[in-house]
């Protein structure tokens, strides 16, 4: 039996290209709403680059204990449940699998893990717009997504697309994220938008969604996120911290107005003319 029913919310994290930090920001997201007092998991769901399990300082060789020679129990790390594919093969393994049987995998992590009583399921997605995203959208009941995106217009273009996807679905896109809006220079502080401006922005006026989270390019993210010690836990103090909680707070406001609008019910009332 899936343990999907013990979640009240899944909240794909998704991209339309590689390279836009989809897995950090994912990591950050995670762990900010634990620190807001939600029951959280993670679930990488990029069967052919997993990173999860370096960004969560979970060693090579970890694997889930197996349960009734079917179920998968989580690993913890930072106090969020965690699956991945990367704590079942080896970290060098290629994945050089068909669609069906990369669709099997994820289905399998994603339902036959044992999950406890969540308030949030974090998915993230690999980049793109293919087997996974279909499978996930059509099999479980989706709250929403949220897309990441660099200013840039490269990733702009893709990042459309990603949009275009959920929609056609029928997954409600809860917000946009940019990342890498800017840089602050650590010798100067000097203030860049280095991949450009207003991205984000353009993205959501396109669909009518709001950028929840507006997050910096910085050393310190990707040092400790190699680390695995991610920037929410390793500093939790800083102005890059409070940038990723910033967006658990909106991201929760968003599925909360979500709830009460899908709560209210329209009042019939007949009068005789």
């Amino acid at each position: 039996m899936s343990q999907l029913a013990n979640i009240k919310h899944i909240i794909c994290i998704a991209s339309g290209k590689g390279g836009v930090g989809k897995s950090t920001t994912a990591v950050n997201l995670a762990l900010g709403l634990q620190k807001l007092g939600k029951k959280v998991g993670l679930l990488d769901a990029d069967i052919y680059g997993p990173s999860q399990p370096l960004m969560l300082g979970v060693g090579s060789g970890v694997r889930p204990k197996i349960k009734d020679q079917k179920y998968m129990e989580t690993i913890v790390a930072h106090g969020l449940e965690s699956n991945s594919m990367g704590y079942l093969v080896d970290e060098k393994a290629p994945m050089i699998w068909r669609a069906p049987m990369i669709i099997s995998a994820f289905n399998q992590i994603l339902t036959d893990t044992l999950w406890s009583d969540l308030d949030y399921l974090i998915v993230d997605m690999p980049p793109g717009t293919g087997d996974i995203q279909l499978s996930l959208a059509q099999s479980v009941n989706v709250t929403g997504a949220v897309i990441v995106t660099t200013p840039q217009d490269v990733a702009l273009l893709d990042a459309y697309k990603g949009m275009e996807m959920f929609l056609k679905v029928d997954v409600p896109i809860l917000g946009v994220v940019e990342n890498m809006s800017t840089h602050v220079c650590s010798q100067c502080g000097h203030v860049e938008a280095i991949f450009g401006e207003g991205g984000g922005q353009r993205l959501s006026s396109d669909y009518g969604v709001d950028v929840i989270g507006s997050l910096p390019l910085d050393l310190t993210i990707r040092e400790h996120s190699d680390q695995g010690n991610p920037i929410v836990v390793s500093e939790p103090d800083s102005a890059i911290a409070a940038s990723y909680m910033e967006l658990a707070e909106n991201l929760i406001a968003k599925v909360e107005a979500q709830n009460q609008q899908a709560s209210v019910t329209p009042k019939i009332s007949i009068t005789e003319d």
